[in-house]
């Protein structure tokens, strides 16, 4: 198998322990062993990771931005997703 027919990785670093992983970059790599060992070698020079994630970037769907408005504009009529009409204590604080 040369390089080019490798799969496309997604890689995901969580950099403190409790914190969420985060998208750093892809990488091609031929199974999944390989490519954590190449987002280590890649992602995390200075050892700010203490956790990575490969996924295949074939394994992830993801919605299209132009159609956006088709998952917005459904939300909009659910007004107790937003719920700005209660009225908070005023001792009450970070809200």
């Amino acid at each position: 198998m040369s390089e080019k027919e490798w799969p496309l990785w997604e890689v995901f670093i969580r950099s403190k322990q409790g914190l969420d992983h985060k998208h750093c970059g892809s990488l091609h790599a031929p199974d999944a062993k390989m490519a954590i060992q190449m987002a280590r070698d890649v992602y995390t020079r200075r050892s700010e990771g203490v956790s990575i994630w490969v996924v295949p970037s074939a394994a992830i769907a993801a919605s299209d931005p132009d159609e956006r408005e088709s998952f917005v504009e459904p939300m909009a009529d659910k007004i107790y997703r937003h719920p700005t009409f209660y009225e908070l204590p005023d001792d009450l604080e970070h809200m």
